[in-house]
């Protein structure tokens, strides 16, 4: 019985957080959300500066983060995909550029400037961000600090 009352104290307490959460996203972060992703669904908002939403959701199934400015300004969206579904052009650029990192994690990300392919990858301590337009151009690579928290 007394497992029973802390689980219904904690499903109420999240329920209570959910809700002032969702409360604290600016209307036109919602408005310009709902607009551009109508079938959204379980959607979970997250502060993620002073000026910035992100939105984690599931579109068929599959899951997607959006962030947009405070205004409703959309600026990013990703999802995870697998190395099958990336062009062959992507894959014989990061062979080229990265000839002995290992794939750890792929995402494609579509922002105002177009799509890429972004790629978490490792060699030995080394973990490195990197991303490719669609024409294969290195356009980021950021080394990972270990200290980072993971999403």
């Amino acid at each position: 019985m007394k497992t029973l009352k802390i689980m219904s104290i904690g499903l109420l307490l999240t329920g209570a957080m959910a809700c002032a959460q969702k409360s604290e996203t600016p209307k036109e972060v919602t408005v310009a959300f709902a607009k551009k992703f109508p079938n959204a669904k379980s959607v979970k908002w997250n502060k993620e500066s002073d000026t910035e939403w992100e939105a984690e959701f599931k579109i068929k199934k599959i899951e997607y983060s959006a962030n947009f400015e405070t205004n409703g300004t959309w600026k990013e969206t990703e999802h995870e995909i697998e190395l099958s579904e990336v062009p062959e052009n992507i894959k014989t650029a990061l062979k080229t550029e990265f000839p002995n990192y290992d794939i750890e994690e792929i995402e494609l990300s579509e922002t105002s400037e177009g799509k890429f392919y972004e790629f978490e990858i490792e060699l030995d301590e080394t973990t490195l961000e990197v991303a490719f337009n669609t024409s294969g151009k290195l356009v980021k690579k950021e080394t990972k600090n270990e200290d980072e928290e993971e999403d």
